[in-house]
């Protein structure tokens, strides 16, 4: 993928023919979203001087084919050193007036069976699951920090009382100060979940102003259609934001759904007797669906078989 058309989605002037061949890109292969989100940690570096011209030399400097490790080291420590520069002339340009960015919203889809990691321009980190939406600004106003999921994320964000932070999801709102949670959240699914580890986070109806706190480990999801309130009680499905999925005395049903989700595909079970079975186990989601069954059949004594043309699973 040309990489000067890359710096424009990223910077938010990709148009929309662009932006659909990109994301075809990024889906085809899980190379091409690492060699993605190389390039957009380069340019958040960038975000600490203002200079444009530095964007367009980054853009015409890997113009060539890859972004190979060495070439990657190379622009990060001319970067540093323009960096260095800028604190050494900071007098000076605390005396010139501060021309200000415009926001550009920005977005990233992860393909199925693959994860994202990003660290935005506030410092906050933010890991994707398979199948998620996000879109976020290429810097946040002075007041406020807003960005918009649809689909699994987990949040560091950085505590900052006078910018709060606002997650939108296709549920609800979340208004956040300096916090680690997970929030899922996906769009024609009827299920919500968010979990707080530490800090503070606010549950907010979509355009409320005032709704319902969380505790540091507690949790907050819809049951039939009603949001409920208990203790985190499975911290293994979190390792997903380390490449796992995790079933601990999970039912069937549910292992199912979940595979359907994170490797979006259909999955049809024809013996119902399964439905009552219970799945353990710990899998690294790069070795894919059909490891995953095969160990699980192991101790639950079921068959499938895979349509890849029609992306459908059969269980008997």
């Amino acid at each position: 993928m040309n990489r000067e058309l890359l710096i424009r989605y990223i910077v938010g002037e990709a148009t929309e023919d662009e932006k659909g061949r990109i994301t075809q890109w990024l889906d085809s292969d899980s190379e091409h979203m690492r060699e993605f989100l190389a390039l957009r940690k380069l340019y958040d570096i960038t975000l600490w001087q203002s200079n444009e011209k530095n964007i367009q030399h980054i853009s015409e400097s890997k113009s060539g084919q890859g972004l190979t490790a060495k070439k990657l080291i190379f622009e990060l420590v001319k970067v540093a050193a323009i960096f260095v520069i800028t604190i050494l002339g900071a007098l000076h340009f605390l005396q010139t007036p501060k021309v200000v960015e415009p926001v550009a919203m920005q977005t990233i889809r992860v393909p199925a069976g693959q994860r994202a990691e990003l660290t935005l321009t506030d410092g906050s980190r933010v890991w994707l699951n398979a199948k998620t939406t996000f879109i976020f600004p290429n810097h946040f106003d002075p007041g406020s920090r807003i960005v918009t999921l649809d689909g699994e994320g987990y949040f560091e964000v950085v505590s900052n009382k006078k910018q709060p932070f606002t997650v939108k999801t296709p549920n609800y709102d979340l208004k956040v100060w300096g916090t680690k949670f997970n929030v899922l959240a996906y769009s024609g699914k009827p299920f919500f979940e968010t979990a707080l580890f530490e800090g503070s986070v606010e549950l907010l109806n979509p355009g409320g102003e005032k709704g319902e706190l969380i505790n540091p480990n507690e949790r907050i999801f819809l049951d039939n259609d009603r949001l409920k309130r208990g203790p985190i009680s499975n911290y293994n499905h979190f390792l997903w934001k380390e490449g796992m999925i995790s079933f601990d005395n999970e039912s069937f049903p549910e292992m199912v759904r979940k595979l359907e989700l994170y490797f979006d595909l259909k999955i049809v079970v024809k013996n119902k007797s399964l439905l009552s079975y219970t799945c353990t186990g710990k899998f690294r989601t790069k070795d894919g669906v059909d490891h995953i069954l095969k160990v699980l059949q192991l101790s639950n004594h079921f068959r499938f078989k895979i349509d890849d043309k029609l992306n459908i699973i059969t269980i008997d």
